[in-house]
């Protein structure tokens, strides 16, 4: 719907996916002088489809990421964030990971009902289940579905471990469920804080609560037991890189129980919508971003090598490492590792999930 405006969204482009011999969507020009004449050029809506997966578990065997598997309770994430990784899974459904992957969202709500399936499985063995790693579990449209909070009232009734790595501060709605976990020794909870520069975060992250919330968010958890450590994520050359130092300073004030950061990737569609939105809101550095990235991943846009792709390459790369353990130490920020618990683990009882 290329006639709607992306005002408040991060992507600046809504091209229809090619990389799966998709055929470019055919538009009306006569149809859209008609309606941008009568209404002018109206603002996109957000829309939730339902989607019941016969599985909820994603499995992978990646051996540079800390889990085997993930729970991802929406498709699309509303956040808008310029830089998701995410953004090209929108393409196996024909739509663009540009405005379509922020505005087209895909909801789950059976997805505790599938858990419960998977856990009570014969032979199924226990291991941190992973969610935040793909899209939000807390993203807006969590306020009316709470298909993340019918997840984690699962792995609390049966205590399995789990990890939640999330932008908004609505991860404090479900402490009362979180707090329990982590008596048991069976949840960790990450905060990402790209900038702490409120005119960065709404372009770079236009529908993500503010730094200062998130920060606020740490510090609810951590005061209440529940570890939770600030990943700067990702850190963007010439854009927030700048902010490294602060933002480790913001986090051990905050009471982080650590912290980590990863350099942006652009794999896929995501290069194009980011070379597009630096056009748009960065034209002045817009070849030096762009270039700083290249010279981290071997002179391309993306490296998706394993270790390589979360470290970087080059002096860009070794320079980002130096100064985020130089501020580490400085403000005393922990690595954010947490050994969870699996010898708790009872499998569902009967076929039916408990109520109360």
């Amino acid at each position: 719907m290329p006639v709607e405006s992306t005002r408040g969204r991060g992507a600046t482009r809504n091209a229809a996916p090619t990389r799966f011999n998709l055929k470019e969507r055919a538009i009306d020009g006569d149809w859209l002088d008609t309606v941008e004449a009568l209404d002018g050029v109206p603002r996109r809506r957000t829309t939730v489809t339902i989607e019941r997966p016969k599985s909820i578990l994603t499995r992978n065997s990646s051996p540079d990421v800390g889990f085997d598997r993930s729970i991802n309770a929406y498709r699309g994430c509303e956040h808008g964030c310029i830089y998701c990784f995410a953004r090209p899974t929108h393409a196996f459904h024909d739509l663009s990971p540009g405005v379509d992957f922020e505005s087209r969202l895909f909801v789950k709500p059976n997805a505790a009902q599938l858990l419960h399936s998977a856990l009570s499985r014969p032979g199924y063995k226990c291991a941190p289940i992973a969610m935040g790693t793909n899209t939000d579990p807390y993203q807006p449209i969590e306020e009316r579905w709470r298909v993340t909070r019918s997840v984690i009232e699962v792995l609390l009734e049966t205590r399995h471990p789990f990890t939640i790595t999330t932008k908004s501060d609505r991860v404090l709605r479900d402490l009362d469920l979180l707090k329990p976990a982590a008596e048991l020794g069976i949840v960790a909870v990450a905060l990402s804080v790209t900038s702490l520069d409120p005119s960065i975060a709404r372009t770079l992250e236009p529908r993500a609560p503010s730094a200062r919330k998130r920060l606020e968010a740490v510090r609810q958890l951590n005061s209440a037991g529940v570890p939770c450590s600030v990943a700067i994520a990702p850190v963007v050359p010439q854009i927030t890189d700048h902010e490294l130092e602060a933002i480790v300073e913001a986090a051990v004030t905050a009471g982080a129980s650590g912290g980590f950061y990863l350099p942006v990737r652009l794999p896929h569609e995501v290069a194009p919508l980011f070379r597009a939105w630096l056009d748009e809101h960065y034209p002045d550095r817009a070849a030096k971003v762009m270039a700083t990235i290249n010279s981290m991943r071997g002179g391309r846009d993306n490296d998706p090598n394993f270790f390589s792709r979360m470290r970087g390459q080059g002096p860009w790369a070794e320079l980002l490492a130096t100064r985020f353990e130089i501020a580490a130490r400085k403000y005393g920020l922990g690595q954010a590792k947490f050994e969870l618990r699996r010898d708790l683990f009872r499998p569902p009882e009967g076929a039916q999930m408990r109520l109360l």
